[in-house]
């Protein structure tokens, strides 16, 4: 690829940083293994396992704060009630959608055989579960993970959070993965098709259905704390699935970081993947939603420009969401999976998240080329913000302008220069 050289941008450095450090509530479980294990001994969850043999682990693509120790907990407590138990990813189209790419992702999360004590069985072809009646009035067949289904009891696991696209009564967490991520690459095309407009009602709809189908035993859910720690862990049989997980969201949202600052010229972004975001990087956090548009409802910073300067290793090279940044840089753009890419955006419907911004050599010149796109800003008083990525901002690197205005938040605190390191 030619390199491309911007006229007007040499010599230019962003403005000095401060470090400001922001407060959350921080509840948090200090002892995953015996959460898990006390919530798999509950007599409602422990009942929903009685007579089976066989179980398979749900696992996404998502970078779940303690994610592996979590699997092997659970592996551990299913195989104290007698059961065989084998992983399964869970991912939808993520991997390239291949299975040798959806093993590769749950290995990158630290989900080996070794590591949490069940074999990784990983194929795309799946079996419909069953069908629903989409808000468009279209019959919707309900894929499944074929050899999930052969199991005798079938446990998601996953993080309940607000969505990067939609509001609904459930976003992110155990029904979205259930119609979506045991769906495989065909299940996930077909729920897609009915676009995020149908999503607040099709998801739950879609999840309480394979709920009911007798596959499922029940759902393990995660609610993380904004420092990126586990908060909450509960085991939800399948018959309360559809009343619980609203409840769980709305603990989640609650906990949820973001920027105390009321507008941004720059947002950068130092690390961006799968394992940070469905699309990179949390919309929840910048406000820019999956389909391109704004985020319904969201009330934080009103930013102007996206600066984003790499990618997670986790991510596998999938940058499903880049096109929402608006400068990347060129390390960033030779790091792209176009194939895995483009599969994940397709699939997804999300066309705007496949796009390729323009790609600048350096860090520097891609946030002065970002700054040079906000109409009046000049490097002296630009407001700029630096995160490591949307899932870490307990601390955040950011000009004198904004560091004048976090002074006064009652959760923020204004520290010295920022070195170019986080604490």
């Amino acid at each position: 690829m030619t390199d491309v050289t911007f006229p007007g941008l040499a010599g230019l450095g962003p403005p000095p940083l401060r470090r400001v450090r922001q407060a959350f509530p921080r509840p948090r479980i200090e002892d995953v293994e015996a959460a898990v294990a006390a919530e798999i001994s509950r007599p409602e969850v422990a009942a929903t396992l009685r007579g089976k043999r066989t179980a398979a682990v749900a696992v996404g693509s998502r970078g779940i704060a303690g994610i592996a120790r979590i699997t092997r907990a659970l592996v551990a407590g299913l195989r104290e009630h007698g059961l065989e138990v084998f992983v399964v990813p869970a991912m939808g189209s993520h991997g390239g959608a291949t299975a040798e790419g959806q093993a590769a992702v749950l290995a990158h999360l630290g989900i080996t055989g070794d590591a949490v004590g069940a074999p990784v069985r990983s194929s795309m072809a799946t079996r419909v579960a069953a069908t629903i009646t989409s808000p468009h009035g279209s019959e919707v067949p309900l894929h499944q993970d074929a050899l999930a289904l052969d199991a005798d009891a079938v446990i998601p696991v996953n993080r309940v959070k607000p969505h990067t696209g939609f509001r609904g009564p459930v976003e992110s967490g155990l029904c979205k993965m259930l119609a979506i991520g045991l769906g495989k690459h065909d299940g996930a095309a077909r729920l897609h098709r009915e676009g995020y407009g149908a999503f607040d009602r099709l998801i739950l709809d879609a999840g309480t259905a394979l709920a009911a189908a007798g596959h499922v035993a029940f759902g393990l859910a995660i609610v993380e704390n904004a420092y990126d720690e586990t908060a909450g862990i509960e085991a939800v049989p399948a018959g309360t699935l559809a009343a619980r997980e609203p409840e769980l969201l709305e603990t989640a949202r609650a906990l949820m970081p973001r920027i105390h600052a009321g507008r941004i010229d720059v947002l950068v972004v130092e690390r961006f993947g799968k394992d940070v975001s469905g699309i990179g990087m949390d919309a929840n956090v910048t406000g820019r939603g999956e389909t391109g548009a704004p985020l319904p409802g969201f009330d934080g910073p009103d930013i102007a420009r996206i600066a984003v300067l790499g990618l997670t290793g986790a991510t596998g090279g999938n940058a499903h969401g880049i096109g929402l940044a608006d400068v990347i840089t060129r390390r960033l753009l030779d790091r792209i999976d176009l194939q895995a890419t483009w599969v994940n955006s397709v699939t997804s419907g999300s066309l705007a998240c496949g796009r390729i911004p323009p790609a600048v050599e350096g860090d520097d010149l891609a946030v002065m080329a970002a700054l040079a796109a906000v109409p009046g800003a000049v490097p002296a008083d630009a407001r700029i913000v630096r995160i490591r990525d949307t899932l870490s901002l307990a601390e955040v690197a950011v000009s004198e302008p904004v560091a004048e205005e976090m002074a006064s938040h009652p959760s923020c605190e204004v520290l010295g220069p920022w070195d170019g390191t986080w604490g």
